[in-house]
């Protein structure tokens, strides 16, 4: 091996030791001045957003910006939500170690990694295939082996993985598909975008008590629509 080679492997193997580094120092800077300073106090979401890489789960274009504070571009004409609205989905369901999660909507994967670092396990459906697929390599990759993933219209949820503690759906509805209130444990809670205007929905947190569905409104918000199979 010439002086030339080990030099070249030496400035790849440094250059991405440091690149490896400062992605650590913007996740760190991202929970301290978006998630923190704002109202995120819980600290099974904080830690998550600390672990969670958020740059393996954009194209390699968008990397630099993987850790500002707004949505990105994934391609397919939809988006990985700004890091604040990802955390505060995941706080709103308090969630527990032993908690099973269902996520409406994979996107790239980054939100299913997020509920991956904090609970048994998730269960995902994404209806774009590329997206579907492209999320199932990633999280493989990352080496998260309690993300469950699926490609399909995800109104009807999984009912065979049933029932699930949480509910997460990360597309904007014009109600709350009433599969997903059934598939919701008692005692568990369900958030979810409601108003399919692209520029603006509420974000409803459901809850069941003794069998009954209570519905709250939190904040405004803006996602991509439900997206539904021809029937």
């Amino acid at each position: 091996m010439t002086k030339i080679v080990i030099i070249l492997m030496l400035t790849l193997f440094f250059n991405t030791a440091n690149a490896q580094e400062d992605f650590i120092a913007q996740r760190e800077r991202m929970v301290n001045m978006q998630l923190i300073a704002r109202d995120i106090n819980d600290v099974a979401t904080l830690n998550a957003m600390r672990r969670v890489k958020r740059h393996e789960f954009v194209p390699e274009s968008m990397r630099p910006y993987a850790y500002t504070d707004g949505p990105l571009s994934i391609g397919n004409g939809q988006t990985i939500s700004q890091p604040y609205i990802v955390a505060f989905m995941t706080q709103e369901l308090k969630l527990k170690p032993e908690h099973r999660v269902l996520e409406i909507g994979t996107g790239s994967g980054y939100q299913a990694a997020v509920l991956a670092e904090i609970v048994d396990s998730v269960y995902t459906i994404e209806i774009v295939e590329p997206l579907g697929i492209q999320a199932q390599k990633t999280i493989k990759y990352l080496g998260y082996h309690n993300i469950k993933t699926k490609i399909g219209d995800g109104y009807h949820g999984w009912p065979d993985k049933a029932p699930f503690d949480a509910i997460i759906v990360t597309a904007a509805s014009n109600e709350i598909p009433p599969a997903l209130l059934d598939q919701l444990a008692e005692g568990g809670r369900l958030i979810i975008p409601v108003g399919q205007s692209r520029f603006h929905s509420n974000l409803v947190l459901a809850t069941k008590e003794n069998g009954k569905i209570k519905t709250k409104k939190l904040i405004g918000v803006a996602f991509v629509p439900f997206t539904r199979n021809k029937e």
